[in-house]
């Protein structure tokens, strides 16, 4: 996933109340991590393949994966966070969720005052 649209996802699922965490796997490979209220973490799309998909992790350890959704190297912005936030992680292979994510208080975006600073003016 590209860098900035990577910030755009986690800026609008923390605005959903999604504990949502920019993943970087190396220099160039950079996805979306979603933290769960189990301990486990799914990350989205560091792989650099075209299609969105997850890895969820518990200790480092693959405890579970989101297989690749169809049609989704085409996902704009809001599709990505929408698959995101509607995926029901609760068995080992994760599928969408049959009832929308109950809505949550927003979190404060990471970064804060210095994020353009950290990253090097690159935002847009």
């Amino acid at each position: 996933m590209e860098e900035n649209k990577a910030l755009r996802v986690v800026d609008a699922l923390r605005d959903q109340g999604v504990n949502a965490h920019l993943a970087r796997e190396g220099v160039y490979k950079i996805g979306v991590r979603v933290v769960l209220p189990d301990g486990r973490e799914a990350v989205w799309d560091t792989d650099d393949t075209p299609g969105l998909e997850a890895q969820v992790m518990r200790d480092g350890m693959m405890v579970g994966y989101v297989p690749q959704i169809p049609g989704s190297e085409d996902y704009d912005v809001a599709q990505v966070v929408d698959a995101i936030a509607g995926t029901d992680y609760d068995q080992p292979i994760a599928t969408r969720s049959p009832t929308p994510p109950k809505p949550a208080a927003p979190l404060p975006h990471e970064g804060g005052v210095f994020r353009r600073f950290l990253g090097g003016f690159r935002e847009r």
